[in-house]
């Protein structure tokens, strides 16, 4: 055995590394099943006996599937990369545009933080945002795994992408209160 024997091009998409179809709804179980055997196929342990260079090529492997394992499952970070393969990259650093009904939710939502004087309060702030999360995530799905249309499912991940950001703040807010 010299070195890890190639699983495809290191640079091939997640999805192709992993043998998985091009999807957003993907069982965590089967990624986590793909990476354990492709783990157990480049792992540079396997390798230390054919010397540094065969090592090296190990460990480049094993960092390339432990990220693919990462994005894929990660929702929002597998959705950020079928958006790319549809070539409706998210840009989210510098596409912020929102529709406006989402904008004055989030207004909304975050005038009732401010005026939140307790947990029972933030708490029904989160049941809100945990819904209309929710609601975000099927539609990104049905953008993504039945029409296939990049552009809506970008701005669908641009919107949770807001959410999330708003539901870590919620958290610590409730870490504050001793929650």
């Amino acid at each position: 055995m010299n070195a890890p024997e190639p699983l495809l091009a290191i640079d091939a998409d997640d999805f192709s590394l992993f043998g998985l179809p091009r999807r957003f709804a993907l069982e965590r179980s089967e990624v986590d099943a793909r990476w354990k055997s492709l783990q157990a196929r480049v792992h540079p342990d396997r390798f230390a006996s054919e010397g540094a260079a065969a090592q090296r090529i190990a460990m480049q492997w094993a960092v390339r599937v432990n990220e693919a394992q990462r994005r894929l499952r990660d929702p929002l970070q597998r959705a950020a990369l079928l958006c790319e393969l549809l070539g409706a990259p998210v840009g989210a650093a510098n596409n912020t545009a929102m529709p406006p009904a989402f904008l004055m939710q989030q207004m909304h939502w975050r005038e009732e933080l401010d005026e939140a004087r307790d947990a029972a309060a933030i708490d029904a702030i989160a049941r809100e945002v945990q819904a209309d999360r929710q609601r975000h995530l099927r539609a990104l799905e049905a953008a993504l795994d039945q029409r296939a249309d990049g552009p809506a499912a970008a701005a669908e991940l641009r919107a949770l992408m807001f959410i999330e950001r708003f539901g870590e703040e919620l958290d610590r807010r409730l870490e504050a209160l001793g929650q």
